[in-house]
């Protein structure tokens, strides 16, 4: 009896649902991934605490607003001093006082008189003083904190394709666990058909019992790896469970099995460069580091600022307040030295920065040309497994024909099957490969 095989027809239709299961696509996994993993939540609060740094720095543009109080008592005076009344008279005074005064009462004027002042009292005020030239430091510094926002962002991007990555290279290899049990059941029931056939063979007397045992020897060794497969289905679908937070572990996955051109993807690497996550980190640093110059720079210039008070205080024993305008210049004198240094050390730093964007450049080039090789080559992978599939069921067939015609042995026929199930598992994890090798090249290419 001549059946033909129809596998590979089966084998190309492969969109997956499972009853009252819920099935979730490629998207969903990731969409699920990003929102439940803790490097890209790390990511956002370091994106909040740079926006608030930047609010922070903002605030260095205004009035530095401050207010201060004292109040004191001491165990004696702090200004104390001694005096002559007779030294302090005039002279016109002095010649006069025989008549004014008795003679023990000038004598008395001779007697130094001590004097104590400010023992205790309130001291209070309010300044505002607002900065008028500061070198650029407060300029760029508030440049530099809104630069390591945009960084910020840039490493959750970069959060973002890993946790993407790892999310869709969860999904493939339980894709491809899966349609290897696809297989499995094929090649099985093709198994119980051949073991039917050879049975009542068998029986008829027209072959022998060996080719039944060897039949079987192959469906036990099917069931072996259809015990595998199952528990590394259930420990891949735990894996992605827990990274995308699915409570549910009996969720299915949907996909498709149309092979796109890797064409479509192609781009000019020249121009995606720029566009690169990497890239712009790395310039990103170029620019941090000429900032960092400037604020060295900066540090090294004289800083001028005004200022208005208003302040209180009772310290001779009465009240008094004042208010007042002031300019203070603050020019560092000695630090320009040490300063001089640092300002070089930033020049240096800056130029070694420009040169990692260079090379690295050049490597980011290099890597997106290595990702397109991969694909292109997983791409004639696949496209070779798919005409493998083909020819080992043509030769399954003929096998199969030629056992029941007697002119081969049962190990020629279990061969061919063997040779048969290969071909499937190699255009699965070749379909695997590829749909992997395009991810990497267009999170290569920034995409």
């Amino acid at each position: 009896m001549k059946k033909r095989i129809t596998i590979i027809s089966w084998f190309i239709c492969c969109f997956f649902t499972v009853a009252a299961q819920q099935s979730f696509t490629l998207q969903q996994i990731k969409d699920s991934a990003l929102h439940n993993n803790i490097a890209i939540r790390n990511a956002h609060y370091d994106i909040d605490a740079a926006h608030l740094q930047q609010k922070e720095v903002f605030t260095k543009f205004f009035p530095d607003v401050s207010g201060t109080g004292l109040w004191f008592n001491a165990n004696k005076g702090m200004v104390q001093t001694e005096f002559t009344p007779s030294e302090s008279l005039p002279s016109s005074l002095a010649s006069s006082l025989p008549s004014l005064m008795s003679a023990e009462d000038i004598a008395a004027l001779s007697n130094p008189v001590g004097v104590s002042m400010m023992k205790n009292g309130i001291i209070a005020g309010v300044h505002a003083v607002q900065p008028v030239f500061a070198g650029g430091q407060i300029v760029n510094g508030y440049k530099l904190a809104k630069l390591g926002e945009d960084v910020s962002q840039l490493q959750l991007q970069l959060s973002q394709n890993q946790v993407e990555k790892t999310a869709e290279q969860y999904f493939w290899q339980l894709a491809s666990l899966q349609e290897k049990m696809k297989t499995i059941e094929a090649v099985d029931a093709l198994l119980a058909d051949i073991h039917k056939d050879v049975n009542v063979a068998v029986r008829a007397g027209l072959t022998m019992h060996n080719d039944l045992l060897q039949v079987q020897l192959r469906q036990n060794d099917i069931a072996s790896q259809r015990l595998k497969l199952q528990n590394g289905i259930s420990v891949v679908r735990l894996l992605l469970a827990q990274y995308c937070g699915f409570h549910d572990t009996t969720f299915a996955i949907s996909y498709r099995s149309e092979i796109p051109s890797p064409l479509i993807a192609r781009q000019n690497h020249q121009q995606a460069l720029l566009g690169t996550t990497e890239y712009r980190l790395l310039d990103k640093q170029v620019e941090a580091s000429r900032l960092q110059k400037k604020l060295a720079i900066g540090q090294n210039l004289p800083s001028v600022a005004v200022g208005a008070g208003y302040n209180y205080h009772n310290l001779l024993d009465n009240n008094h307040s004042f208010a007042m305008v002031f300019a203070t210049v603050s020019v560092p004198i000695s630090d320009w030295w040490a300063g001089s240094h640092a300002i070089q050390r930033r020049k240096v730093e800056q130029k070694k920065a420009q040169e990692q964007l260079e090379e690295n450049a050049q490597l980011l080039q290099i890597n997106m040309q290595n990702a397109w090789n991969g694909v292109e080559e997983a791409y004639q992978q696949l496209l070779l497994s798919q005409r493998s599939i083909e020819q080992a069921e043509e030769n399954l067939r003929l096998n199969r024909n030629f056992y029941q015609a007697g002119t081969s042995k049962m190990t020629d026929l279990l061969e061919a099957q063997l040779l048969y199930q290969q071909s499937l598992d190699r255009r699965t994890d070749a379909f695997a490969d590829y749909q992997n090798k395009l991810l990497e090249y267009r999170q290569a290419i920034g995409q």
